[in-house]
């Protein structure tokens, strides 16, 4: 475990390569799973507000699920998610060439909304969990994901470099560069 300011980071940041392979996995992160993405209260927000252009680019059952449900649920844990169709894939997926993708991306992308997506998408495979005194930061490693640590390696690209645009939208550049300090003494 590596410590800068009050974030505690796993070896497996610096270690781990990944790179998305989505022609392999198909976007299977927005379908796996026993809850939908993890919110922070303020995104709830921020979907709420941008719900009326999203939903433009989301399927009808992903419509129907947030029209009856809401932007983001407490699951099982109590936790914040998105809501899920058929407890399935996340409400907000929507399916391209085989693919699945996020409609709420789709609209930042097309410049419809200024949010890209939920800070824990833009993350994954990093998972962060706050205490009291410290977040600790982890790589939760799946068997979807297989794919993406074998493009990783091929292309020789740390995890922690892959999630830099991700990294720098949670924690700042200042904290990145950091990162990347200790990541220079790591592989001396």
């Amino acid at each position: 475990m590596i410590q800068i300011n009050d974030k505690i980071i796993s070896l497996d940041i610096f270690e781990k390569h990944f790179v998305c392979d989505l022609k392999s996995c198909k976007g299977a992160c927005c379908v796996e799973g026993e809850s939908g993405a993890p919110l922070l209260k303020e995104e709830v927000k921020i979907l709420k507000k941008n719900f009326k252009v999203i939903k433009t680019y989301m399927n009808k059952d992903g419509v129907d699920v947030v029209e009856e449900k809401g932007v983001g649920i407490l699951d099982q844990d109590n936790d914040l998610t998105t809501p899920l169709i058929k407890n399935k894939e996340c409400a907000f997926s929507i399916k391209e060439n085989g693919i699945v993708k996020c409609s709420i991306e789709k609209a930042y992308i097309d410049k419809k909304i200024e949010f890209k997506k939920p800070i824990s998408c833009h993350l994954f495979p990093i998972r962060t969990h706050e205490y009291s005194d410290f977040e600790a930061i982890n790589y939760e490693k799946i068997k979807i994901c297989n794919p993406a640590c074998e493009c990783g390696k091929k292309l020789k690209i740390p995890l922690y470099v892959f999630l830099k645009e991700a990294l720098i939208r949670k924690y700042g550049s200042d904290w990145y560069n950091k990162l990347l300090l200790v990541a220079k003494e790591l592989t001396k």
